[in-house]
Order: structure tokens, then C-alpha cells, then sequence
């Protein structure tokens, strides 16, 4: 094993950490633009500007040089420790980054479609995409603390109970909003 292996793999934990990051707190700032477009003028021009120029640093600041150091670093063990690429637990967790490099790309499109003032979603729909990455992020780390996928069908059932959980979540929380629209 390389002596740079240790440097490499808390690079590439950094960055997924900062990627993630940016990926849980962009969908919350379009729920904010989206919210906003719907408020009386000024309240909406003067929102929608702040939000936007928000989103803007999160995204091309934070969220997509973490997604590429995350990347590279993620590469780099693969080349160090290639002997990863024959393991059932390694395949199932990349299976896992292909989603969620989709996550990511369609978000980058809404991302898009928001700074240029098209609101296409609402801010519920967006509430519950925010959850995309929450469940990802919980199968590639047990999948990467276990290195099993012996116990996948576990792993399912407890990512499908996970999202019933988040989804119950928001509908509580909505119905909580609707009764105290400040909460």
C-alpha cells in the first residue's frame, strides 16, 4: 500500500464531506427561491437576487470542486488499491456514485433553470429531493464501513425505511408549516 494512501483517503473524505455539504443545503436554498418568486414586488426581486447570488457561490465555489477533488482523490485509491474493483461491496457502492453523480447533474439543472427564473418545481417537491442525497449518502457508508453486500437485502429494506421515515418527516413538517406558517 502506498505510504501517500492515508493522505489520499482524508482528501477524498474532505471533499465528499464538502460535496455533500453543498449538496443537502442547495436544495434548501432553491426552496427559498422558489418561495420567494411567489412574494409581492420588492420582497421578491430583492430575494430572488440575494438567493440566486447564494446558490451561485454554494454551487460553483463549493459543491462542484468538492464533487471533482472527491473524484480525483477517489480515483487516486482505486489506483493505489485496485484489488477494490473485484469486490461485490466496492461494485454496489459505485453503483451508488453513478446515482449520485445523476443527483448531482439533474440538481445542476434545476440550479440552472432557478438562476434563470424559471421555477418548474415547488418548494414541497423540492423538500423531498433534498432527500436524495441523505439516502445516498447512507448506503455508500455503510456499504463502505461493512464491505458487505452480504446483508444488501437489510441494506435495502433499511434505505426504504429510512426514506418512509424522511418522507413521514416532511409531511409532518408541512402540516406543521400550514398550522404556523413562520415555524
Amino acid at each position: 500500500m502506498s505510504e501517500w494512501y492515508n493522505y489520499i483517503k482524508a482528501l477524498h473524505l474532505i471533499f465528499v464531506t464538502t460535496w455533500f455539504a453543498g449538496l443537502f443545503y442547495i436544495p434548501r436554498l432553491f426552496v427559498y427561491q422558489i418561495e420567494a418568486s411567489k412574494k409581492p414586488s420588492p420582497d421578491r426581486e430583492i430575494l430572488g437576487k440575494q438567493l440566486a447570488l447564494m446558490a451561485k457561490r454554494l454551487w460553483y465555489i463549493i459543491t462542484w470542486p468538492s464533487a471533482v477533488l472527491a473524484t480525483i482523490f477517489a480515483l487516486w485509491l482505486l489506483v493505489i488499491i485496485p484489488g477494490w474493483l473485484t469486490q461485490g461491496w466496492m461494485l454496489v457502492k459505485l453503483g451508488f456514485v453513478v446515482l449520485l453523480f445523476l443527483y448531482h447533474f439533474k440538481t445542476h439543472q434545476m440550479f440552472k433553470e432557478l438562476q434563470m427564473g424559471q421555477v418548474r418545481y415547488s418548494s414541497a417537491f423540492m423538500r423531498i429531493w433534498n432527500e436524495g442525497a441523505t439516502i445516498i449518502l447512507f448506503a455508500v457508508v455503510f456499504l463502505v464501513i461493512l464491505k458487505s453486500t452480504i446483508n444488501w437485502i437489510f441494506g435495502v429494506v433499511g434505505i426504504l425505511g429510512l426514506a418512509i421515515l424522511l418522507m413521514l418527516g416532511i409531511r409532518l413538517y408541512k402540516n406543521i408549516r400550514k398550522r404556523n406558517p413562520e415555524a
